[in-house]
């Protein structure tokens, strides 16, 4: 049963830093592609960090300088490393990965910028 798990959300200043976390159990991590994405209410939920399995990287424009998707094997995570944040950062973060043709998504975890 392979399960995704996020943390690490919360309130933070402008300009603050947060790192989340995703831990996935019920397969490995470093055999997929995995991503990050966010929402906000009422509006398209976008990608804001890819990884492949290769290690190859992705970042929209948006957040690219600010924002930093990495994993670790060993513990089988999957980390998002957000500095500079802005108000409009603020949305609800999800991880994802892919496995067997099948998307897999966290339960997520928000995020609030404050001004």
């Amino acid at each position: 049963q392979v399960q995704l798990v996020e943390s690490g959300g919360g309130l933070v200043q402008t300009g603050g830093s947060l790192r989340l976390s995703c831990a996935v159990s019920g397969t490995f991590l470093s055999a997929n592609a995995m991503a990050w994405y966010r929402q906000i209410p009422g509006k398209q939920r976008e990608a804001v960090a890819s990884i492949t399995s290769g290690g190859y990287t992705n970042y929209p424009d948006n957040v690219k300088g600010r924002f930093t998707i990495s994993t670790d094997n060993a513990k089988n995570t999957m980390y998002l490393q957000m500095n500079s944040l802005k108000p409009e950062d603020t949305a609800v973060y999800y991880c994802s990965g892919f496995w067997r043709g099948q998307v897999y998504w966290g339960q997520g975890t928000q995020v609030t910028v404050s001004s």
